[in-house]
């Protein structure tokens, strides 16, 4: 159905007859602007987003680093975004599903994902809970309600519509967000999925961070239009952009769109506005597509930088405190991925259970095969080794986790 009126001569619209603000309500300086208010925020939440978004950047830093020296195949930072996903993440029911894309970290540290859990994943050892099958940084927990990663982009969009409709007909009042970039957004998976939970009117949010570069890519050469934000007209969407850096804001976006989703089967679309502070991942070298002075200029506006200098000045923080939290999540990030170098590979068994309720035929000779080929060089196979004959020794050059490495 449209709603029009009649013209009798042709008359063509851009979109430029609609203009988009930037909702906005913390300065750099860690001050309100003027006539700005700060969405209700107690000292205990607010420290907890906090310490989210400094556990999020040291983990990355010192992951990153790991993935230099060697210790892991791949990685991919929130630097520069943590605002964005910690603060929506914060302004969410802790039983609202979450559907990220990679880029998400912080929100399971909100949720609480422990170390332990980050690295048994990186590491792809018997304690990560996706069995070794899925490349670094792909996370899952059924127990946060957060959906286990896959690579393929914007895939988890239309199923955060999907999934949403089915919180809307179960009435338990819960609701879905669903994070992506902007580059995603233009993956036809969008366009469905906006169109869907429009016409079914589900309670999902989607998060769109648009961060500036679809890998190498810059926003001004991904589409015409004034970003993202202006598609969900195209939908009967509610939307709102938001400064992805301002914390206070992005929580007050969220909160704002959840009581649309879930109180009256809105879905709503939030652009971000941030900047990727880091490469698109470990294979990437910003270097090629923008400059130094572009990245400092950015840096300037970092997230945690803003929202440490807005705690100070409400007495709620220290400079003190600041270095002692910093100093201490390092000594843990050390101490928890020498302890999952250490831990042994998942099962070989595993490769080849969880889809069918029995291992088919065809399947165990494969398995077999394998470990014969395994015992016949276990030297190309250290760790497959010592999973299948725990008393075998491995080839005299055989790494160690951790040794000969200095700390990440």
């Amino acid at each position: 159905m449209t709603t029009t009126h009649d013209v009798h001569s042709p008359s063509f619209m851009t979109g430029d007859e609609f203009h988009i603000p930037t909702f906005r309500l913390l300065q750099q300086d860690g001050t309100l602007f003027e006539g700005a208010e700060a969405p209700e925020l107690d000292e205990e939440k607010a420290l907890k987003i906090y310490r989210a978004m400094l556990v999020t950047r040291v983990l990355d830093e010192r992951m990153m680093a790991a993935q230099r020296q060697g210790r892991l195949s791949f990685y991919m930072q929130c630097t520069g975004e943590e605002a964005a996903v910690i603060g929506a993440t914060a302004a969410l029911d802790d039983a609202d599903m979450i559907m990220a894309q990679y880029r998400e970290q912080g929100a399971l540290v909100y949720r609480g994902f422990s170390y332990d859990e980050f690295m048994n994943q990186l590491f792809g050892n018997e304690l990560d809970y996706g069995k070794g099958r899925q490349m670094p940084i792909h996370y899952g927990s059924r127990k946060l309600h957060y959906m286990t990663i896959s690579s393929p982009l914007a895939t988890q969009i239309p199923q955060a519509t999907g999934y949403a409709y089915g919180q809307k007909l179960a009435g338990e009042g819960h609701c879905t967000i669903t994070f992506f970039g902007e580059g995603a957004a233009s993956e036809g998976d969008f366009h469905a999925a906006l169109n869907m939970a429009s016409v079914h009117k589900v309670p999902v949010i989607f998060f769109c961070r648009n961060n500036g570069y679809a890998i190498s890519t810059p926003a001004s050469e991904q589409f015409a239009a004034d970003g993202i934000a202006p598609r969900a007209f195209g939908y009967r969407m509610h939307v709102i952009r938001v400064d992805g850096n301002d914390v206070l804001a992005v929580y007050r976006a969220t909160q704002e769109a959840r009581k649309l989703a879930v109180e009256m089967n809105q879905p709503v679309l939030i652009e971000a506005m941030t900047y990727r502070l880091a490469a698109h991942s470990s294979s990437d070298d910003p270097s090629g597509y923008r400059s130094r002075k572009e990245e400092e200029a950015w840096r300037e506006k970092d997230p945690i930088l803003r929202m440490q200098r807005w705690l100070i000045e409400r007495g709620w923080w220290s400079e003190e405190e600041e270095k002692e939290l910093q100093d201490s999540l390092r000594r843990e990030v050390l101490e928890t991925m020498k302890r999952a170098e250490k831990r042994p590979p998942p099962p070989l068994e595993s490769l080849v259970t969880d889809v069918y309720a029995d291992v088919t035929p065809a399947l165990q000779r494969q398995l077999d095969a394998l470990k014969t080929h395994i015992r016949k060089h276990p030297d190309a196979y250290p760790k497959g080794a010592r999973s299948l004959d725990p008393d075998v020794k491995a080839a005299a050059g055989e790494y160690k986790a951790g040794d000969e490495q200095g700390g990440a």
